[in-house]
């Protein structure tokens, strides 16, 4: 049975490593080609877009995609859309792996808002110097407010192309510890921070670390995705892997 998991978080790489040894599944990861040097596993992988639903619904029937699993980022819900009217079109099963989104807790400053534009609107208001932890792409949103100083931390450079916010870009990738947030907020005189709702333990450590300084988070919401069969963990992928 061959399997499509559609990538770009380290679950994507873990289910695949590891759906890879049950014996009759072969697997392909796909990776959108976002990250410049994305992890190397022993798995067959194809790098790059498929054209929107029908490139998809091609790639599903030449190469007799039997599952569709989409792992990629819980913000990618263009993607999701996509990959569910494939799958549907294709009549095979499709199912999404996604972590939990981070809870805030009673010590929390949290300020909820619906989407990036939300957050660049409302930050004049709240602090002088932001700690940015959106990744690349939507850099340009904040790319106006020149009276804020931003500290932004990617995988990869934004392309030349882009407006890129007043401030510093720190290129890094997680998993962070916690004392070491507290000190990159310090040593920057961070205010605030705003960050999407990714879940998980990656990149948990500066909401922590703005728990214990008191400072603000803008937490962009989730967008929504595809109803569907939805698993937060690799392991309850890999058990549903081994019954069907």
């Amino acid at each position: 049975m061959r399997v499509l998991i559609l990538g770009g978080t380290g679950d994507a790489f873990e289910l695949a490593v590891k759906a890879s040894t049950i014996e009759g599944i072969e697997v392909i990861l796909s990776l959108a080609g976002r990250t410049s040097q994305p992890a190397k596993i022993n798995v067959q992988t194809r790098i790059g877009g498929f054209g929107g639903i029908e490139g998809l619904v091609n790639y599903l029937k030449n190469n007799a995609i039997a599952l569709l699993i989409d792992a990629t980022h819980p913000y990618a819900a263009q993607i999701s859309f996509n990959a569910a009217t494939a799958a549907q079109i294709c009549n095979i099963p499709y199912l999404i792996l996604v972590r939990p989104p981070w809870q805030p807790t009673k010590q929390d400053d949290w300020i909820e808002v619906e989407n990036l534009q939300a957050a660049a609107d409302l930050l004049p208001t709240l602090a002088k110097r932001v700690f940015l932890t959106i990744g690349k792409q939507e850099l340009s949103t904040f790319a106006h407010l020149q009276e804020i100083w931003f500290l932004m931390r990617m995988i990869d450079p934004p392309t030349s192309d882009r407006l890129i916010p007043k401030g510093e870009i720190l290129l890094d990738k997680g998993t962070f510890a916690v004392a070491e947030e507290i000190k990159l907020l310090k040593k920057y005189q961070i205010q605030a921070i705003v960050s999407k709702n990714s879940g998980g333990e990656a990149t948990y450590a500066k909401i922590i670390a703005a728990r214990e300084l008191g400072l603000p988070v803008v937490m962009v919401k989730r967008p929504i995705i595809p109803e569907s069969d939805r698993f937060s963990n690799v392991e309850s992928v890999l058990k549903w892997l081994n019954h069907f």
